[in-house]
């Protein structure tokens, strides 16, 4: 790739990363912490601790992280030893036109949650302070595309200030909490109000995040290497995943509201809440508007920054709409994404045995059917099956059926 066409193509949208441009353990482990510090996953905790015991609330965190720190390690790896985004590796296995499936799901996904993730800040602000919602929204949409434009450089900078931000704040308001009930062998006393079933509490820990974990090679292809790539996504899907599961837990289980914004707001935690949050949600808003260019960017080779500025656009616009109306909607697209982390792993490992030439060496056939029809067995026969953890189903589902597909094709 000459120097000409890596100024216009700074984020590698249609290439791999240049070995310049990698970045150390520091530089990654902050994106990646601020990829998985996510207000929802602090909503997910909040319904965790209210619905299970102290001792079964880190049972099943553990277990949950657990199987999205495999599952995101495996992806990461693929991405660092490729240097490929997620939507440029099922190129691979979907075929060039095929590929466009997996992106355009990604990518409408990500630009809703943007939407979501605008509303989910600007709603409780407008109600608290009673500030105009759509000015704030039009504001807010504003500054987080504006970081989201610049890749890469501005997801670190951002990044390591909301973690260390969300960080504190998380202790503090579980100091408050277990201070108000006595101290933290009180906690084990507590009966949870909504009861769970264990295997529903990890079914909720990993689908709160299997499907954004999925486009972790977007991030990954930019480590120094493999080892960089896969010890920074387990560290933050394992002990920064949990961590924002118990932020959103203890003073759910204190309290018995699951809504982490109104637990702090009545601790006393209103400006810290509102500046800490809106930051947290600014970093996923960002990692979202990012992979939704890469996706975008593969589907029609328009450059990734101009499809940046339109998908924050769209999302900025239809922000009080999505949350209103198309979160189902969303959740629904979400259960899409896991089939295809399947498939990018099982051609990497299974078929291909991690050798993939160079993406300008390849002649990629248009549409590999075993793939669609593998993604459609992952999909429609997880949500069929009555038992087990529905994403894990979903993925192994896939995995066997394109392995034996390509097996019987060749």
């Amino acid at each position: 790739m000459n120097k000409d066409s890596i100024k216009k193509d700074s984020d590698y949208a249609l290439s791999h990363v240049d070995n310049n441009h990698k970045k150390g353990f520091f530089s990654m482990l902050v994106v990646m912490l601020g990829f998985t510090f996510f207000s929802a996953s602090m909503l997910t905790g909040g319904t965790l601790g209210t619905g299970l015991t102290f001792k079964n609330f880190f049972i099943a965190v553990l277990i949950g992280n657990l199987i999205l720190s495999i599952y995101t390690g495996i992806l990461a790896y693929i991405g660092s030893k490729t240097s490929l985004s997620m939507h440029l590796l099922t190129r691979y296995s979907f075929g060039e036109k095929g590929s466009y499936l997996a992106s355009f799901i990604t990518s409408i996904t990500q630009i809703g949650w943007f939407g979501v993730g605008i509303a989910m800040f600007a709603i409780p602000i407008s109600n608290r302070f009673g500030i105009n919602v759509y000015l704030l929204v039009a504001i807010t949409g504003v500054l987080m595309t504006s970081t989201a434009y610049f890749g890469m450089k501005s997801l670190t900078i951002l990044s390591a200030i909301a973690v260390t931000s969300i960080a504190i704040l998380g202790s503090t308001s579980i100091f408050l909490a277990v201070n108000s009930v006595g101290g933290v062998n009180s906690l084990f006393n507590i009966e949870p109000i909504n009861e769970l079933s264990l295997i529903t509490a990890i079914t909720l820990c990993v689908g709160s995040f299997i499907s954004g974990g999925t486009v972790t090679p977007d991030f990954t292809r930019f480590s120094k290497n493999k080892k960089v790539a896969v010890s920074t996504t387990i560290i933050a899907f394992f002990i920064g995943n949990s961590l924002m599961f118990l932020f959103g837990a203890i003073g759910a289980m204190v309290t018995g509201n699951s809504d982490v914004t109104d637990v702090m707001f009545s601790q006393g935690l209103v400006i810290p809440a509102i500046l800490v949050l809106g930051l947290n949600i600014w970093t996923t808003n960002d990692n979202a508007l990012y992979t939704a260019g890469l996706g975008l960017s593969n589907i029609t080779k328009i450059n990734k920054k101009t499809l940046v500025l339109i998908s924050g656009f769209i999302g900025t616009v239809f922000s009080i709409w999505l949350n209103n109306n198309f979160v189902g909607f969303l959740n629904f697209l979400n259960s899409m994404l896991p089939p295809v982390g399947g498939i990018i792993i099982s051609d990497y490992f299974f078929i291909r045995k991690q050798n993939y030439l160079n993406i300008n060496d390849m002649k990629f056939e248009k549409v590999n059917w075993i793939s669609i029809i593998s993604f459609l067995c992952g999909f429609i026969f997880s949500n069929i099956i009555p038992f087990g953890i529905t994403a894990l189903n979903s993925i192994f589902i896939t995995i066997i059926v394109y392995v034996i597909g390509t097996k019987f094709k060749k």
